[in-house]
């Protein structure tokens, strides 16, 4: 049953540019306001070197802001995944502009994530309950807000249903519906919700999923909720989410 994806290699660009300097000019943990080009002003020449943007976390800053191996998050608990997270270049969306919907993987979209690091959330003695897969990314350059334009563009061009290629088999996403964002969102930069409708890859069975993306500067939190079950969760467990932001806030400082 559609639900369990396989945990497939794929190989993650890791790519921070002038971190040394960023961190002598006391840039923040996770990012600032940078998402976002400025320009000199028009009517004359700009004589003035232009500022030097912010370079995007690292890797080794993202996990210090993510779940530990271990963690306890309510009834659930955060691990690392043993190779890479799902939901890498081994899924992809037909048409390619639903894309952002089924993986933001720098394999199959882009801008390319500069760093990121995924955790899985669940309760480790239910073989059928409740996962989460969370994810931190960093962009370089503006990207992250391109990544939250082009999941907002797809969520709406792709809002009656799309195909999610796999390796070996095919899904069919019904609907993509926006969903209900965390309250904290409202401190964030921007944040896009979804619900979706999946017919299981035998064509039998409706199931539901959940996706939350939350912008800070150059930084995304992304949470994918699923279940190996017809239930329909309702969303992404809200513990789960405000866990990481509080997590995500303390380390940004």
């Amino acid at each position: 049953m559609y639900g369990v994806r396989d945990q497939r290699s794929r190989r993650r660009r890791l790519v921070a540019v002038g971190i040394t300097a960023v961190l002598a000019l006391g840039v923040s943990a996770c990012g600032g306001d940078e998402d976002g080009a400025g320009g000199a002003a028009s009517g004359g020449k700009n004589t003035e070197a232009p500022a030097a943007k912010p370079s995007a976390p690292d890797e080794a800053r993202l996990k210090a802001a993510s779940f530990t191996d271990g963690e306890k998050v309510g009834a659930y608990t955060a691990s690392e995944y043993v190779l890479d997270g799902p939901l890498g270049d081994a899924y992809t969306a037909v048409p390619d502009g639903c894309q952002p919907l089924v993986s933001l993987s720098g394999e199959v979209s882009d801008p390319d994530p500069a760093a990121e690091v995924q955790r899985k959330v669940d309760v480790p003695d239910e073989m059928l309950g409740v996962s989460v897969d969370v994810t931190l990314r960093s962009y370089a350059n503006g990207g992250a807000a391109s990544v939250m334009k082009a999941l907002d563009k797809a969520g709406r061009d792709c809002a009656g249903g799309f195909t999610e290629q796999r390796a070996v088999a095919a899904a069919k996403y019904l609907k993509a519906e926006p969903a209900k964002a965390p309250a904290f969102a409202a401190e964030a930069d921007e944040a896009k919700a979804y619900r979706f409708t999946i017919l299981d890859v035998k064509g039998q069975q409706k199931l539901y999923e959940y996706l939350t993306v939350v912008r800070v500067g150059s930084t995304t939190l992304a949470f994918r909720a699923e279940i190996t079950s017809t239930k329909d969760i309702g969303g992404v467990p809200p513990e789960v989410m405000a866990a990481q932001w509080a997590k995500f806030r303390a380390a940004k400082g």
